[in-house]
């Protein structure tokens, strides 16, 4: 006798006088709130819609494949269509739901409407055992209905056994297959059915529905209550129903938010909320007293961060679209009000920034060995973090750094006003022929007139360039400003810049090479590193040498000559302007590096941050 009672209560068609008073069952509210016509289905319109039609229009297929999540109605809707199709006393194929037809569809003892789980029929037997019972015709009715239930499980060889059968069934058999994973499904199958793709609930649908059954039940139960087990669900109904079924039965009366985050573990709302309120006003003694209620309530780090990730998400959607936040956020209407009021004193970058803080901290705390300290030092990082104000102002600081520590632009210079007024007093010296200078002299600045006259170079070196004449020189004195100072890298580096403002081609070759000496009889000799062996041949090119040489008694006067020679492996480095202006460039981000690392708020930057500078670049 003992054995029969616990029979009874373990299985589904156990009779409510077993249950206790006040309380129901998940196999009772799934009976009893089960869909019994397409219009009953929740958030599937475009199945219920497409399946009425094609009813009416008798252009209903003989094989149907119905795919989505767990617990979105998918065995239902294959019910729901076998009784559509069996009722006697249907009415535009709306099933009475009380015939005998319904009821045995229902409880699945029906003769024609045959019921297979491909989890358990899954060899190649129990397909042709199928087969050769699709040809019988139906006992009462016009259709046989064949449900396969997770088809995704038959072997390879039961789905060719199937082939055939699905593809040319007899007028009066109707297959449904119903998977959650149909890219385990050959495409020989696919093909041969009309495919449905059954969507995850929405939230608030799903707390609608959950609502009318608790009024229907007599079950008091607040809305916040009802919108945790509705995100708990995940988009299934079946599982909502079942949480619904496990908090009723723990609540034994009200059904409220702090019960069920009891009872399911999670966290609670108001906990999140103060949490975000504290990291948006800065608040720190809110987030230390939030600290200490999450390992009070003894809540997972882990399933806590992931929480406070899902809220910035929703605090940011509210933010960017306040007109439709209750259609893209699964959230009561209250709790949307509240993250607005919220939102208004943060910009959309801090609301990335926190997020970016809160996703590195959700990937350090499943490899922590005390996630505790963690999520701790996590928070606390959180607020205090600097507003994307204060980081833009940091950025104008270094960039007003930058521009101090480089030398201003000779057009920048001429533009003032104090070198305008300086042009004045200044009368242009005459050009003088170059003399031999001791290596001693210090090297002269240009003067003011080297820039007009070397305009007028310019032009003359274009138009003789243009008619071929490259013997000629182009000017017989040479331009004031340029002279031998005796060092010959600087002297060569001052001659390749200028020649650079006429020809960059050739300047761009004699970057590489180097000045060795100048004789007192005016002979230059040019050296080429080994490493540019390749240029050796095209400096020592007659027409090239022409062209330097006119270049050279323009800048720095006639009666010199040119020779050029490969430089010496053995010297490993030579001051080829390339390399002087690389050292120069980089002596000059030394400078600008030093000056933005000793910076008060780079350094308040790298404390509160517990960071390192790896790169400087400069903000156009």
């Amino acid at each position: 006798k003992e054995a029969t009672v616990t029979w009874s209560l373990c299985d589904m068609d156990c009779p409510a006088a077993f249950l206790s008073e006040g309380k129901l069952s998940y196999q009772v509210i799934a009976r009893k709130w089960r869909p019994k016509a397409f219009a009953d289905l929740v958030g599937q319109p475009h199945i219920s819609q497409t399946l009425l039609n094609a009813l009416k229009n008798k252009r209903l297929p003989h094989a149907l494949l119905f795919t989505g999540p767990r617990g979105t109605g998918k065995t239902s809707s294959a019910r729901i269509l076998a009784k559509s199709v069996r009722c006697p006393h249907a009415t535009d194929f709306i099933p009475c739901g009380e015939c005998s037809d319904c009821i045995e569809i229902a409880a699945g003892t029906h003769l024609d409407v045959v019921e297979i789980d491909g989890a358990s029929n899954n060899g190649v037997d129990a397909i042709r055992e199928l087969r050769d019972t699709v040809g019988y015709m139906p006992s009462s009715g016009s259709y046989k209905v064949y449900i396969i239930d997770e088809v995704h499980m038959l072997s390879t060889s039961a789905f060719n056994a199937l082939l055939k059968t699905l593809e040319e069934p007899p007028e009066h058999v109707i297959f449904v297959l119903a998977t959650t994973e149909v890219h385990k499904i050959p495409n020989t199958i696919l093909s041969r059915c009309q495919r449905f793709d059954f969507r995850r609930i929405p939230t608030r649908q799903i707390a609608e529905r959950l609502k009318s059954i608790c009024q229907s039940e007599g079950v008091k139960a607040n809305e916040e209550a009802l919108w945790v087990v509705a995100r708990q669900g995940d988009g299934s109904m079946r599982d909502s129903q079942s949480l619904l079924d496990q908090v009723i039965t723990f609540c034994s009366g009200d059904v409220t938010q702090e019960k069920v985050v009891e009872v399911l573990g999670l966290t609670s709302r108001s906990l999140l909320l103060n949490t975000l309120e504290g990291l948006i006003t800065r608040n720190h003694q809110k987030v230390v007293e939030v600290v200490r209620d999450i390992f009070t309530a003894g809540y997972d780090p882990k399933v806590y961060v992931q929480d406070l990730l899902e809220e910035l998400r929703h605090l940011l959607l509210i933010k960017l679209s306040p007109a439709q936040a209750s259609e893209m956020v699964d959230l009561p209407q209250t709790e949307i009000d509240h993250l607005k009021s919220l939102g208004d004193s943060l910009g959309q970058e801090d609301i990335h920034f926190l997020f970016d803080m809160a996703l590195k901290g959700a990937n350090e705390i499943p490899r922590a060995q005390d996630p505790r300290i963690v999520l701790e030092m996590l928070l606390f990082r959180m607020v205090a973090a600097p507003r994307i104000a204060q980081l833009s102002q940091l950025g104008e600081v270094s960039a007003s750094l930058a521009s101090v520590a480089s030398p201003p632009e000779p057009n920048v210079l001429a533009s003032s006003p104090s070198v305008a007024s300086a042009k004045k007093n200044i009368s242009p010296a005459p050009p003088q022929e170059m003399k031999e200078i001791p290596a001693a002299a210090p090297p002269m600045e240009p003067s003011v007139t080297a820039s007009k006259q070397e305009a007028v170079q310019v032009s003359t070196d274009d138009v003789s360039q243009e008619n071929g004449d490259t013997n000629s020189p182009i000017k017989d004195e040479p331009v004031a400003g340029l002279t031998l100072s005796g060092n010959p890298a600087k002297d060569w580096l001052a001659l390749v810049e200028r020649i650079k403002k006429v020809n960059g081609l050739v300047a761009a070759k004699l970057e590489h090479s180097y000045l060795i000496q100048v004789s007192p009889e005016k002979e230059i000799l040019l050296g080429i590193p080994p490493k540019m062996k390749f240029l050796y041949e095209q400096v020592r090119d007659n027409h090239f040498q022409k062209k330097i040489c006119n270049y050279i008694t323009t800048f720095w006067g006639p009666g010199y000559s040119l020779a050029v020679q490969l430089g010496d492996e053995k010297k490993s480095q030579v001051l080829t302007p390339k390399a002087i202006a690389q050292k120069e460039e980089e002596k000059k981000n030394e400078d600008i590096t030093q000056k933005i690392q000793n910076h008060a708020l780079v350094k308040q930057a790298q404390t509160m941050f517990k960071s390192e500078i790896q790169s400087i670049k400069e903000i156009p």
